[in-house]
C-alpha cells in the first residue's frame, strides 16, 4: 500500500492497484483487469516489474480478444463496455483493414472509397448524437477521443477520394498512421510510410487525444522515420505551437510512456546520464523541453552520451556503459 502514491510516477496512467480484485485503476475511474496469479510478494522492484508485465499482457490480450467482438457487436454498445485505449486501437485497426481491402482492387477502388466516405460521415453522425445524450462521464471521454481520431480518418478518406487514389502503394495511403494485427508476430504493429513499430501496450487510461492537423501529420511522419533510423526528433517553433503535445500524442498513438522534462542551466552531465540510463532500461520516451538552456560545455558531453546510446541501438546490444 505504501507504493500507491508513487504509481503515477512509475506508469503513464495507473493511479492505484486494487489488491482484492487485482485491477489497475486509472484517474478517470476506468478499471482494467490485470489477470490472476499476481501477488505482492518479495522486493518491491520485483513485483512492480511483474505489474508492468501484467499491464502489457492484459492490454495485448484485451485488444486481441475484442478484435473478434468488434465484428459481432453494435458499435456504440461495444464502445460503452470497453476501455478507451482498446476502443481507439481496434477502431484504427479496422479502419486500416477496410481501406486496404478497398485499395486492393484498382478497378473498383474509387467507387468503393466514395461509399466508404459516406459510411464514415454516417458513423460520425451516430457517435455525435450519442455524445449529445445522457451518458456516463467515462464513456463520454472515450467517445470524444474516438470522434477526434475518426474526424481525421474521414478527412483523409475525403482527400484520397479527391485525388482518386486507387493503389495500395500510393504515398497518399502510405503516409497515414496505419494499425495492423500482424499474424506472424501475433502482435499489433503501427506503420507510417516505411517505418514499422510494434505497439507498446503501455496503459494510457481514458485520456483525450490531440486534434490532428496537416502539420501534426508531417511531424508524425518525420518522427516515425527518425525512430526507424534509431534517431531522435527535435521539433522547432515558437512557444505554444504544440511541439511537446505532438510528441506526447505520438507516444500515445504507439502506447509508449512519455516523460516530459524541463531543462535548465543548472543541469549537468551526471543528471542527464542518470536520466538516459533510466530511459534506456525502461524503454520510455522523454521530451526535453527548453533543451537550448543547457550550458554549451554540458551539451558537448550530452552529445557523446546520445551517440553512445545511438550506437548501442544500431548494434542491438543488450547493454552498454554510459560515461
Amino acid at each position: 500500500m505504501a507504493v500507491q502514491p508513487h504509481l503515477r510516477k512509475c506508469f503513464d496512467a495507473i493511479s492505484k492497484l486494487e489488491f482484492a480484485l487485482m485491477e489497475g485503476t486509472e484517474p478517470e475511474g476506468e478499471r482494467v483487469d490485470l489477470g490472476k496469479g499476481l501477488k505482492a510478494r518479495g522486493n518491491v522492484e520485483d513485483w512492480l516489474g511483474k505489474v508492468e508485465e501484467a499491464m502489457f499482457a492484459s492490454i495485448r490480450r484485451l485488444i486481441k480478444k475484442n478484435i473478434k467482438d468488434f465484428e459481432t457487436s453494435d458499435l456504440v454498445t461495444w464502445v460503452m463496455v470497453n476501455a478507451s485505449q482498446i476502443v481507439l486501437t481496434i477502431c484504427q485497426m479496422m479502419w486500416t483493414r477496410d481501406v486496404s481491402n478497398i485499395l486492393k482492387d484498382n478497378r473498383t477502388a474509387v467507387r468503393n472509397m466514395r461509399d466508404f466516405e459516406q459510411r464514415s460521415y454516417l458513423e460520425l453522425s451516430t457517435l455525435a448524437a450519442v455524445v449529445r445524450g445522457e451518458i456516463p462521464k467515462l464513456a463520454r471521454s472515450t467517445l470524444c477521443a474516438l470522434i477526434t481520431i475518426n474526424v481525421h480518418a474521414r478527412d483523409m478518406i475525403t482527400e484520397m477520394v479527391k485525388k482518386q487514389v486507387r493503389d495500395l502503394l500510393s504515398f497518399d495511403w502510405q503516409k497515414q498512421l496505419r494499425y495492423y494485427w500482424d499474424m506472424e508476430l501475433d502482435n499489433c504493429t503501427v506503420c507510417m510510410s516505411n517505418a514499422v513499430h510494434c505497439y507498446g501496450y503501455e496503459y494510457l487510461g481514458a485520456c483525450p487525444r490531440l486534434v490532428i492537423t496537416p502539420l501534426t501529420d508531417r511531424c508524425y511522419l518525420c518522427l516515425m522515420g527518425a525512430l526507424q533510423l534509431n534517431l531522435g526528433g527535435a521539433p522547432a517553433g515558437p512557444a505554444g505551437t504544440g511541439k511537446t503535445e505532438t510528441t506526447k500524442d505520438l507516444a500515445k498513438a504507439l502506447a509508449i510512456q512519455c516523460v516530459v522534462f524541463n531543462c535548465s542551466d543548472s543541469l549537468d552531465y551526471r543528471m542527464m546520464g542518470g536520466f538516459f540510463s533510466g530511459l534506456a532500461q525502461s524503454g520510455a520516451w522523454c521530451c526535453f523541453d527548453e533543451f537550448n538552456r543547457i550550458n554549451i560545455e554540458v551539451l558537448s558531453v550530452i552529445a557523446q552520451q546520445l551517440i553512445t546510446i545511438r550506437n548501442a541501438k544500431v548494434q542491438k546490444v543488450l547493454g552498454f556503459h554510459l560515461k
